[in-house]
């Protein structure tokens, strides 16, 4: 998968900081720095899947942030993004 473009709109932009205590750029650190991806969910519209990035940050949080991905324009959507749980974390390779 190939990501050239990432794309947050406003609302969830807002949303991350408010519910998850995330910011923007957290998310673009996670996403720009060989996360691991997996799938998570078929999406409502036809090739638009939702996939969840699993990454650090510069500063050393681990975070998981969920985006659809538009294959044809090679853009990556936020939808959401958290802290990593402790299930997580270990299958991440942290204890």
């Amino acid at each position: 998968m190939e990501i050239n473009y990432i794309i947050c709109p406003d609302r969830i932009q807002e949303k991350l900081i408010s519910k998850h205590r995330v910011t923007l750029e957290e998310a673009r650190q996670v996403m720009l720095s060989r996360p691991r991806i997996r799938f998570a969910e078929k999406g409502y519209v036809e090739d638009n899947d939702v996939y969840v990035a699993f990454g650090q940050t510069f500063s050393g949080r681990y975070l998981a942030i969920f985006f659809v991905y538009i294959p044809d324009e090679q853009t990556a959507i936020i939808i959401s993004a958290r802290n990593l749980t402790k299930k997580e974390r270990k299958a991440y390779g942290q204890k």
